[in-house]
């Protein structure tokens, strides 16, 4: 299961797991599409291609609850 994390770790950006507009790695780095447009869509951190990160519906969180871990470093 996604981690589904909170935030983009470049710039800060909420990202809620309900909503699109979040890009992940396969080592699940995650960024905002501003970001990863700005990078080519390659993980900075791995090097590996950036994707769509998936929806998790808001009914689920209280079940399967996302990530309140915030990597961005500031």
């Amino acid at each position: 299961m996604l981690e589904m994390r909170p935030d983009c770790e470049r710039c800060g950006t909420d990202l809620p797991a309900e909503q699109p507009g979040a890009f992940i790695c396969s080592f699940e780095c995650t960024f905002c599409a501003s970001c990863a447009e700005d990078m080519d869509d390659q993980c900075p951190n791995c090097g590996g291609e950036l994707m769509d990160r998936p929806t998790r519906a808001k009914r689920l969180h209280d079940k399967f609850p996302p990530s309140t871990t915030r990597k961005f470093k500031g």
